[in-house]
C-alpha cells in the first residue's frame, strides 16, 4: 500500500526551501571542470551550422525569430535566442501527511552521483515530454519544498557567449517582418505605454559558480527575514565543495553574507526552518567534509555548532512541539531529539525509509509517540509504536500482531493503513482512530494489484486501485467513515510514471470547495477530463469556452468535443503548475489544456473559470505560470519560457482582461518566483540571472503601488457555488463574499466570508452502498456476489442492526430531510443464524512449517453471531482449544508443533442453530541435511532392481522424492524412499534422487553398470586399513582405483573386465566384479568359460597374497578373498537351476559360517587382532560428514551384535543384486523429534 499526495491538495506555503539548479559542471576539451548555464544555446547554434563570424550568428537569429510565434514578447525574442532551459515538474514525496503533520526534509546520500535525489518518490507530478532538463523537488509531508534544477547538456567554455551579439538594454532591433499578435485586441493599450512595477534587484556577488540555492522565509508572522544558501555541487564527486549563506532583513532588498558567522571552512549542504517556530533554523554541513549541525534560535542571526556521530538523510519535525525532531540516518537508523538537534537519542535500527510518523494529536495517547515500520534481522517488516525516550524492546508495542509487507505502513489523519500478503494475494487493513485493524472491503472481484491512498480528508478515504485486468489505468474508490467499505467512484483513471518510477494519478481536488474533483479518464483509448460536484457520484465532461481569444465562436459539441486539462499541479511552489486553485478564492480555477475530442500533450493553452468550473474562458495560447495575489483579488501571469523576460501580466477582473507590467529593466532568465512571503504583504521575489555567467539575481517586486486604495463595502459582491445552476452542492447552499471583479483595491487580510444553508436531500446526495451497483441514473441494485439479506456478524441475538437500503449518504454531505428517510438504513432485529463461511488459514498463508516454530492460525466467519458462537480448533496433534466468541481470537491462535508430520487442523464454529467446520492440512518438517542414494553397482539387463534413498535426520516428516534416470527429462515423483527400476540396455546409467522437505532440496547421484551377465567376489583387507578409513565417498573411490590397479598389474587382465566397489562402514570391505567384454562381437566370440578363466586368474593372485598396495610409506595393505561369500556367475539365461542351487548352498554355508565365527571368534587370531585395534581407536574416530570436534561420534561398540551383522552383510548379494550400504556408520543420526 502506498500513500499518494495528490497535487491539488498542495498548499503554496512559503516556508519552503528553493532549489535552483541553473548550472551544470561539464568537462572542457582540456579536461577541466567548467560551469555553463546555457549549454543548450551553444548546442543549438552548432546544430544550425553557426560560424564564429557575426554573419553566421545573425542568420541563426533570424531563423529562430521567424519560427517563433508572434506574441507580445517578440521584442525579447529579437534580443535573445530561445534557450531550452524550461521549468519542469517533479515527483513528490512518498507520504502525504495530515494537516497537523509537519515537514520531512531529505539531505542527499553520501557518495551518490544523484545526490539531489535523496528520497525516491512514488507519487507526484510528471515532467512534460518536451522538457529537456529535470527539476527535482523534495517536499515534506506538510508542503515544505525544495526545488532543484539541472541543465544536462555540456558545452565548450571556450565558445563565444552567443548572447554577446545582441544589443544591451535600451538598444533596439528593427523588425524585418512586423506581425500582429493574436492577443493585440486585448493588449494594444498596454503596448502604447508600458506600466512598471516597483522592484529592486540584488546580486549574490561571488556566487556565480554556485549551481544550487535554497531560499527560506523565516522569523515568524509577516517577518522580513529571508535566508538563502547557495552552494557548488560537484556532480562528479557527488558532494558540495563550496557554500555561501545570505541573510536579508528587509524582504530581500539587501542581503548580508554570513560565511564568517558559520565558519569560513564550514561547507553547508542544507538549510531548514522549524515549521512551528520560524525563528529556529537548522543548517547541516556536507557529510563528506564533516557531520555537524548548526542551530539558530534568532531567525539566523547567530549559530551554535554541534558534532554528530551519524549522517542525516531526512528530518521529521513534530507538528506541535517545536524542539522535537526525528532524524533518519544513512544506515537506516532512527534518532530523536527533544532540544532541536543539540542531543540525539537512538530509537530503533532497521527502519524502512520514509515509514516513520509522529503521533496525531487527539488520536494517540502520548504526544511523543512514533509510528514506525521496522524490520527484523531476517528481513520481515512489522508495525511498532514507542515513545521517543522509552523505545526499549520491552516498551515497544505492535498494534498489528503479524508481519506486514515492506514499505506499506501509512499513518494519515485518523487512519493507519498496512498491507499483508498471504497465499500470493495482498490484503489491506485499516485502523480508524487507532482502533483494532479491520480488513478493507473492496468489491469481491476487484482483486487489486496495486493500491494508493489518495486522500483522507473529511473522515473518508479516497483510494486508487489497479485491478487485475488493468495495466495503465486505475479505478477510484471512496470509503465509508471508518475506511473499511469501499465503493466505485470512477473507472479507468489515467496514470503515468514519474521520473523515478512513481505512479502519478490524474486526479485533482479543487481547493476550498467540498466534493469537487477533476479526473482524466480513459474512454475508448482517448483521455478525457471529467468533473464531479458530489465526490464522485456523478461525473460530466467540461464544456469548451464559447469563444476563442479573438472572439470567434468555438464549435465544440458535447460529448464529441470538450475541454481537457493536464491535472498535474507543480510540486514546486515557485511555479504555478498546470492547474491551480486557492482556498481563499474557491471560485477561481486556472489550468492548461486543450479543446478537442481528447487530451493533447502538444496543444497547450491556458483557461480560467471564475464560477467553480462550470464555465471556462480562454486566456492564453501558450503555457503561463499564474499566481494569486492579495487573496485572489489579482492574478499574476508570467510566461513559461526559456527566454529571458522583463514583463508580466496582471488581471484584476478574474482573467477577463490583462495588463502588461515591467518588473525589471534587464531581461531576466527566471528560475522561480516566491509570492506573498507574509499574509498581509504584496511582495513577490523572482529568482534568476541576467546573463550566462552572472551572479544569482534576486528581484523583489512590490505590488502595493498598483492597488490604488483599500477595499470598502462597495467593492464586494456575493457569489453562489453551483453545479450547472443547481445551487445545492454536497447538500448545502454556499454563498461566498468576494471582491467585485475590476475593483483595484487592496484587502491586506482574509476577508472570505461564507454563508451556508442546508438543502433537502435528493438522489444525488446518496451513493450506492457496499455490495450494490448503479443501474441507470439513481437505482442501486445488489451485485451478483453480494447477499443483501446477510446479517452483520457483530449483531447478537436479541440486539438490532441497521440494514442497508442499498444507498448511503455521501460522507460530508450535509443535506437534511427530503429523501433522507427513504434512503437511510433501517433497524432490524438480529435473529439466530447458523454459522456459515468458516475459513481457516495461517497468518503467512503457508501450509508448511518447521518443527519447533510457532504457527498462527486465523479463523474467519462470513456469517453468524460472533458473540454467541463457540469456536474450537483441533490442532491434529492431540491438543485443541475452545473459545466462547470471536473477540479473543481476532489476532489469531498460536500453536507449536514439536514433531514432524502432516497434521489435519480442524476448526469448528457452533451455536444453537447449526455448526460449520473448516479443515487445513499442515506439513511440519524437520530440516534435512544429507541424502545417500543406495543403488547396485552392477545390474542385470531386464531384471528389476531396487533403488532407495536414506535421509538424515532419520525422522524428517513427509518427504517428496524426485527420481531422475538416465537422460529422462521428467522425473518419477514418489512419497516413498525407494523405487524399482528395470534397465533394458547395457551400459552405464546415471541415477539422481532429489529430496524435498519444505523449502529445502538436496540430492545425490550414483552410477549403475548394466550387463548381460557378470560374476562378483567379496574382498577383505588387512586389519590396519580400518585405522586409516575415514569412511567418506572420496576415500572409497580412491581405494577402489588402487585395488583395481594392483589387480591389473599382477594378472594383466584388461581394465574393462574389472570393477571394484568399496562398501561404506567398518570393517572395510569391497566387492570385485568380473565383467564380460564391452564389445558385443568379442563377447559372442568368447563364452562364459572365458569369464571363468579370468575369475580363476584373479582368485589365484588373491589367494597367493599377491595383491597389495601401499597406502602411505610404511603402510602396506593386502587384499584377500572372502571365501565364505563366493558369488556365483550371474546371467540372464533360462537355464539357471544349477546356479540357483549353488546360490542356496552358499547362503546356507554363509549362515553356518557366521554362527561359527560368532561362537568361536576368540579362537580366530585375526578377528581378535581386529577387535583389539578397533577398541583402541574408538575414541579417535572421525564422523563421516562433520569434521567438527564437537560433532557426535559413534563406534561399533554402540551397535548390537545383530546390528553389526546386518550392517556387515548389507552389501552382500541379495537375490542377484549387490547394493551400497549406509555410508553414515561413524556419525550419529540426529533425531528431529529431539530438537
Amino acid at each position: 500500500m502506498k500513500p499518494h499526495r495528490r497535487s491539488g491538495l498542495y498548499s503554496s506555503s512559503l516556508v519552503g526551501c528553493l532549489w535552483i539548479y541553473s548550472l551544470l559542471c561539464a568537462s572542457s576539451t582540456r579536461g577541466e571542470i567548467t560551469c555553463c548555464r546555457h549549454c543548450h544555446t551553444r548546442i543549438q547554434l552548432k546544430d544550425h551550422g553557426l560560424l564564429r563570424g557575426d554573419m553566421g550568428q545573425r542568420r541563426v537569429v533570424r531563423e529562430v525569430l521567424q519560427n517563433s510565434s508572434g506574441d507580445d514578447e517578440d521584442e525579447d525574442r529579437q534580443e535573445f535566442l530561445q534557450l531550452h532551459v524550461v521549468n519542469g515538474k517533479e515527483p513528490g514525496d512518498l507520504k502525504r501527511r495530515s494537516k497537523d503533520q509537519e515537514s520531512t526534509f531529505h539531505p542527499s546520500k553520501r557518495g551518490s552521483s544523484d545526490r539531489n535525489d535523496h528520497r525516491a518518490s512514488q507519487f507526484g507530478d510528471e515532467t512534460k515530454e518536451s522538457r529537456r532538463w529535470l527539476t527535482r523537488v523534495r517536499r515534506d509531508q506538510s508542503g515544505v519544498t525544495r526545488l532543484g534544477k539541472e541543465i544536462l547538456l555540456p558545452s565548450d567554455p571556450s565558445d563565444e557567449d552567443p548572447l554577446s551579439i545582441f544589443p544591451l538594454e535600451g538598444q533596439k532591433i528593427k523588425r524585418s517582418d512586423t506581425k500582429g499578435s493574436k492577443e493585440d485586441g486585448r493588449f494594444n493599450r498596454a503596448r502604447m505605454e508600458e506600466m512598471r512595477l516597483s522592484s529592486t534587484s540584488f546580486p549574490l556577488t561571488g556566487d556565480s559558480a554556485h549551481n544550487q540555492a535554497m531560499v527560506h522565509w523565516t522569523g515568524g508572522h509577516n517577518s522580513s527575514v529571508i535566508l538563502i544558501l547557495t552552494k557548488l555541487y560537484d556532480f562528479n564527486l557527488g558532494s558540495v565543495t563550496e557554500s555561501s549563506l545570505w541573510r536579508s532583513t528587509d524582504y530581500g532588498t539587501t542581503y548580508e553574507k554570513f560565511n564568517e558567522k558559520v565558519g569560513l571552512k564550514t561547507v553547508l549542504s542544507y538549510l531548514y526552518v522549524s515549521p512551528t517556530n520560524k525563528k529556529k533554523i537548522m543548517l547541516l554541513s556536507d557529510p563528506d567534509m564533516e557531520s555537524s549541525i548548526l542551530i539558530s534560535s534568532d531567525a539566523g542571526a547567530t549559530y551554535q555548532k554541534y558534532r554528530l556521530n551519524f549522517y542525516i538523510q531526512s528530518l521529521l519535525f513534530h507538528p506541535k512541539q517545536e524542539d522535537w525532531v526525528l532524524a533518519y540516518s544513512l544506515d537506516q537508523k532512527l534518532y530523536s531529539s527533544m532540544d532541536f538537534g543539540r542531543r540525539w537519542h537512538l530509537m530503533h535500527e532497521r527502519i524502512t525509509p520514509n515509514r516513520f510518523y509522529w503521533s496525531v494529536m487527539g488520536l494517540d495517547k502520548e504526544p511523543d509517540l512514533v509510528h514506525m515500520e521496522a524490520r527484523t534481522a531476517d528481513g520481515h517488516a512489522h508495525y511498532i509504536t514507542c515513545r521517543i525516550q522509552e523505545c526499549a524492546e520491552t516498551t515497544r508495542s505492535g498494534p498489528f500482531s503479524r508481519f506486514i509487507d515492506t514499505n506499506s505502513l501509512v499513518v494519515q489523519d485518523e487512519y493507519v493503513f498496512i498491507q499483508a500478503t498471504s497465499g500470493g494475494r495482498a490484503s489491506y487493513y485499516v485502523s480508524y482512530k487507532r482502533e483494532a485493524f479491520a480488513q478493507i472491503k473492496l468489491p469481491k472481484y476487484s482483486l487489486p494489484k496495486d493500491m494508493h491512498i489518495i486522500s483522507t480528508d473529511e473522515k473518508q478515504v479516497f483510494a486508487a486501485v489497479q485491478e487485475w485486468n488493468q495495466n495503465e489505468t486505475y479505478n477510484l474508490y471512496i470509503s465509508d467513515t471508518r475506511g473499511v467499505y469501499f465503493t466505485l467512484a470512477l473507472e479507468n483513471v489515467k496514470s503515468s510514471r514519474g521520473l523515478e518510477g512513481n505512479i502519478v494519478i490524474d486526479l485533482y481536488e479543487v481547493a476550498g470547495v467540498n466534493g469537487v474533483f477533476l479526473a482524466n479518464k480513459k474512454v475508448d483509448e482517448r483521455v478525457k477530463t471529467f468533473i464531479t460536484y458530489n465526490k464522485g457520484r456523478d461525473w460530466r465532461l467540461l464544456p469548451a469556452p464559447d469563444t476563442d481569444l479573438k472572439g470567434n465562436p468555438v464549435n465544440c459539441l458535447l460529448p464529441f468535443c470538450s475541454l481537457h486539462f493536464n491535472l498535474q499541479m507543480s510540486e514546486n511552489p515557485y511555479n504555478s503548475g498546470s492547474i491551480s486553485s486557492k482556498v481563499t478564492a474557491p471560485w477561481l480555477i486556472v489550468a492548461s489544456g486543450n479543446i478537442g475530442p481528447e487530451l493533447s500533450s502538444t496543444d497547450t493553452n491556458m483557461f480560467i473559470s471564475s464560477d467553480g468550473g462550470n464555465t471556462w474562458k480562454h486566456i492564453f495560447e501558450e503555457e503561463y505560470n499564474i499566481w494569486f495575489l492579495d487573496w485572489g483579488g489579482a492574478l499574476v501571469a508570467m510566461k513559461h519560457t526559456s527566454l529571458p523576460v522583463r514583463d508580466l501580466w496582471l488581471s484584476f477582473d478574474e482573467g477577463r482582461s490583462w495588463s502588461k507590467y515591467g518588473f525589471t529593466s534587464v531581461p531576466l532568465f527566471v528560475d522561480g518566483a516566491l509570492v506573498e512571503p507574509g499574509i498581509e504583504n504584496q511582495i513577490m521575489t523572482v529568482f534568476g540571472h541576467f546573463s550566462l555567467l552572472s551572479e544569482w539575481q534576486l528581484v523583489k517586486v512590490d505590488y502595493k503601488s498598483i492597488f490604488g486604495r483599500k477595499c470598502n463595502e462597495n467593492d464586494f459582491e456575493n457569489w453562489h457555488l453551483h453545479n450547472q445552476r443547481d445551487f445545492c452542492v454536497m447538500g448545502e447552499r454556499k454563498t461566498y463574499r468576494k471582491r467585485r471583479p475590476g475593483s483595484k483595491c487592496l484587502l491586506g487580510k482574509d476577508y472570505l466570508g461564507t454563508i451556508t444553508e442546508p438543502c433537502l436531500c435528493s438522489h444525488w446526495d446518496f451513493e450506492c452502498d457496499y455490495g450494490y451497483e448503479r443501474q441507470g441514473k439513481n437505482q442501486c441494485t445488489p451485485a451478483f456476489w453480494f447477499n443483501p439479506s446477510s446479517i452483520s456478524k457483530d449483531c447478537s441475538q436479541g440486539q438490532s442492526f441497521l440494514r442497508s437500503s442499498g444507498y448511503r449518504r455521501i460522507v460530508s454531505n450535509n443535506c437534511t430531510d427530503g429523501l433522507r428517510e427513504q434512503y437511510s438504513a433501517k433497524p432490524q432485529e438480529c435473529y439466530g443464524k447458523a454459522p456459515q463461511g468458516l475459513q481457516l488459514t495461517t497468518s503467512d498463508g503457508k501450509l508448511g512449517v518447521q518443527s519447533g516454530q510457532n504457527v498462527t492460525f486465523l479463523v474467519h466467519l462470513e456469517e453468524g453471531d460472533l458473540q454467541r458462537i463457540n469456536i474450537q480448533l483441533d490442532f491434529g496433534d492431540g491438543s485443541a482449544v475452545s473459545y466462547a466468541n470471536f473477540s479473543k481470537i481476532e489476532d489469531g491462535i498460536r500453536h507449536l508443533y514439536k514433531n514432524p508430520g502432516i497434521y489435519q487442523v480442524t476448526a469448528y464454529a457452533e451455536n444453537n442453530v447449526g455448526i460449520d467446520s473448516a479443515v487445513l492440512y499442515l506439513h511440519v518438517t524437520c530440516p534435512i541435511e544429507h541424502v545417500h542414494l543406495r543403488v547396485p553397482f552392477v545390474a542385470i539387463r531386464n531384471k528389476e532392481v531396487n533403488i532407495s534413498a536414506m535421509v538424515w535426520p532419520s525422522h524428517p516428516g513427509t518427504l517428496t522424492y524426485f527420481w531422475w534416470v538416465g537422460n529422462n527429462t521428467k522425473p518419477v515423483i514418489t512419497l516413498d524412499s525407494s523405487i524399482s527400476l528395470t534397465f533394458h540396455v547395457e551400459g552405464l546409467n546415471i541415477i539422481t534422487v532429489q529430496v524435498s522437505s519444505g523449502n529445502a532440496l538436496i540430492q545425490d547421484t550414483k552410477e549403475v553398470a548394466v550387463q548381460e551377465y557378470f560374476q562378483s567376489q567379496l574382498l577383505s583387507f588387512s586389519p590396519n586399513l580400518d585405522y586409516h578409513n575415514p569412511d567418506i565417498p572420496e576415500w572409497r573411490q580412491d581405494i577402489s582405483k588402487l585395488i583395481k590397479k594392483a589387480l591389473i598389474q599382477v594378472t594383466n587382465i584388461p581394465e574393462e573386465h574389472i570393477l571394484v566397489a568399496m562398501f561404506p562402514g567398518l570393517p572395510t570391505s569391497a566387492e570385485l566384479y568380473i565383467l564380460p567384454p564391452k564389445n558385443v562381437s568379442e563377447r559372442r566370440k568368447g563364452s562364459k568359460a572365458d569369464l571363468e578363466h579370468i575369475v580363476e586368474s584373479l582368485f589365484g593372485a588373491l589367494n597367493q597374497n599377491l595383491i597389495m598396495f601401499e597406502l602411505k610409506p610404511g603402510v602396506q595393505i593386502f587384499v584377500y578373498v572372502t571365501q565364505l561369500t563366493l558369488a556365483p556367475l550371474v546371467d540372464n539365461s533360462a537355464s539357471h537351476s544349477s546356479s540357483a542351487m549353488l546360490m542356496l548352498l552358499s547362503v546356507v554355508f554363509v549362515g553356518l559360517a557366521v554362527f561359527l565365527i560368532y561362537k568361536f571368534k576368540r579362537k580366530i587370531p585375526w578377528i581378535n587382532i581386529y577387535a583389539q585395534v578397533q577398541h583402541d581407536k574408538e575414541q579417535e574416530m572421525i564422523g563421516s560428514v562433520s569434521q567438527n570436534d564437537n560433532a557426535p561420534k559413534i563406534s561399533l561398540s554402540n551397535f548390537t551384535e545383530e546390528e553389526l551383522t546386518d550392517k556387515e552383510l548389507d552389501a552382500r548379494v541379495i537375490g542377484t543384486i549387490s547394493t551400497i550400504a549406509n555410508s553414515e556408520s561413524t556419525k550419529e543420526i540426529p533425531n528431529c523429534t529431539s530438537v
